[in-house]
């Protein structure tokens, strides 16, 4: 599991991104790149970066069920995940 620091620092830049999102799409329609230069860093979008919504984990990330593989596989051998069986041939 990520440590709380580095999950609560990654919701932070969401809320970031969110709060800047229509400022930011106004300064690059105007052109203004000299004010874009001037909003926080957090507050583009390409510094995000996805991570599991259960355990916080960065690698593995899967977009469709918005959590690893990890805590995928575990999910669905349980049959936590609707429409998902384990595949046998």
């Amino acid at each position: 599991m990520a440590r709380e620091s580095i999950i609560a620092r990654e919701k932070k830049r969401e809320r970031m991104v969110a709060k800047y999102a229509k400022k930011r799409a106004e300064l690059k329609a105007a052109g203004d790149y000299e004010a874009l230069d001037k909003l926080p860093k957090n507050a583009s979008p390409v510094r995000l970066h996805n991570r599991c919504k259960l355990t916080g984990r960065p690698k593995g990330y899967m977009r469709k069920f918005g959590i690893n593989r990890v805590t995928f596989r575990e999910m669905a051998s349980a049959g936590k995940i609707p429409g998902v069986t384990k595949s046998s041939w």
